[in-house]
């Protein structure tokens, strides 16, 4: 496992580094984000059943794509206006069609797909665009280390699982690693170098914990929807990591947490 993860790293790295920096002659890391959402919507619609529902199938990859590129539409009334579609026209369509069996939870797992995934992976294309670069990969790059180290603490130290009903391989050890591991990824980015931030060493640990902390969460949540659902890995498209759902999990909070952080602190 933690050789496939390194080759992983090899290739993967420096494509996100690429997509990330270079925005001509099209927005590479929106259009990134959006490939990525839709493979990692599919594969959460998949786990919960709405495949089978080819019609909330279409109508939740649909608004998946246009919630993570809605970011450059210059209207401040496109994602709400995206959002009411998105849970609005699907019903409709199932009303007019009198469809009875499943027609509601698969509805109402179309709407959570399509939040969980497009809406919160659309904040990270809003943090390319009014951030800049060195803000998502401050973003990006502080979960990798809080993830990395999380991981190998928790192999070597982990002795105290931290919920063992939800994903029993992880521990309070690893946890503190993460937290540590976060930290010193964001001291690098504090320092005078072409990826510097506008932040104090201070506001950096400050915001490294969170990003490990709501990273970690989201890691859980997605673990106790593999739970729910009864599957070890949404899919294994990405060797070491499992599918593209199981690799957003961490990063779609990180990348909220950042935006956030910059929008009404940084700013």
């Amino acid at each position: 496992m933690l050789k496939k993860r390194v080759v992983t790293a090899l290739w993967g790295i420096p494509l996100l580094i690429a997509v990330v920096w270079f925005d001509r002659p099209l927005p590479w890391f929106t259009v990134f984000i959006a490939i990525w959402g839709l493979l990692a919507a599919y594969e959460f619609y998949r786990l919960v059943g709405v495949s089978g529902i080819y019609s909330l199938t279409v109508f939740g990859l649909l608004f998946t794509l246009l919630i993570i590129v809605s970011p450059h539409c210059p209207s401040p009334l496109a994602a709400p206006l995206l959002v009411t579609l998105a849970v609005v026209m699907p019903l409709i369509w199932l009303v007019l069609r009198q469809r009875v069996d499943g027609a509601f939870t698969g509805w109402a797992w179309m709407v959570a797909g399509f939040l969980y995934v497009g809406w919160m992976l659309s904040f990270l294309v809003d943090l390319r665009l009014e951030a800049g670069r060195n803000w998502v990969f401050f973003a990006l790059f502080t979960t990798f280390g809080s993830d990395t180290i999380a991981y190998l603490v928790g192999r070597v130290l982990g002795r105290h699982r931290l919920a063992p009903q939800i994903s029993p391989h992880k521990s309070w050890e690893g946890t503190i690693g993460g937290l540590l591991g976060a930290v010193a990824m964001s001291l690098l980015f504090t320092l005078s170098t072409p990826f510097q931030v506008t932040l104090s060493i201070g506001q950096g640990v400050v915001l490294a914990l969170l990003v490990s902390i709501f990273g970690q969460i989201g890691d859980l949540a997605e673990s106790l929807l593999k739970r729910n659902t009864g599957v070890k890995e949404s899919g294994a498209s990405i060797p070491g990591h499992g599918g593209f759902l199981d690799r957003m999990d961490s990063v779609v909070f990180a990348g909220v947490t950042v935006y956030l952080y910059y929008t009404f602190i940084v700013l």
